[in-house]
């Protein structure tokens, strides 16, 4: 966490690793384009979670990189559905969102109600996308590095709960066997 010179909290917290989830995300070939098997799991997230929007999203030292986006049919406005029909849905800046946050703290982050959390109610998505609330865990692989997250949000607060963190944590776990298959050749 990083103070600006006026001396309000920066909500997006320092990340270390970055330089070397980088060089491992080169190696895997991902973090900058769509890939249909991210889809399908962000399609399969949503489903499992009854959530509106999932992503598959992988983090570098400035951005976030939706490989894996699923939004619902039909909507436009100010939603991540338009910011995708408007081509910038894939990417969006590190200081947006609250996946930055479960990357650096490498534990899976529950927020029913974004609005009730100081510290997460400020952040741009709230005003600019409307995000209510956010269902989020690591992806860390083998080599111990935590490459993106897999999360779902909604624009409406959402009881997730304990059986939402189980869930959410379980799916991490099985893309991340899928990523490892993936580099293994498996798949």
């Amino acid at each position: 966490m990083t103070y600006d010179p006026t001396g309000h909290l920066l909500l997006t917290p320092v990340d270390r690793e970055a330089p070397d989830r980088v060089r491992r995300l080169r190696e895997l070939g991902f973090g900058d384009r769509p890939d249909a098997a991210f889809d399908a799991f962000a399609q399969r997230l949503a489903e499992v979670t009854g959530a509106p929007y999932s992503m598959v999203n992988f983090i570098d030292e400035k951005r976030q990189f939706f490989a894996g986006l699923h939004t619902p049919e039909g909507t436009r406005g100010g939603d991540l559905n338009a910011a995708a029909s408007a081509g910038v849905g894939r990417f969006m800046a590190r200081d947006h969102g609250y996946c930055p946050h479960v990357v650096v703290r490498r534990k899976a982050l529950v927020l029913e109600d974004v609005c009730d959390y100081p510290r997460f109610a400020g952040n741009p998505v709230v005003d600019e996308i409307g995000i209510r609330s956010y269902l989020g865990a690591p992806l860390i692989d083998r080599t111990g590095i935590a490459l993106g997250t897999i999360c779902v949000v909604d624009t409406e607060p959402r009881p997730w709960g304990r059986a939402g963190l189980v869930t959410i944590k379980s799916l991490a776990a099985e893309l991340i066997e899928q990523i490892h298959r993936r580099e293994d050749g498996r798949i």
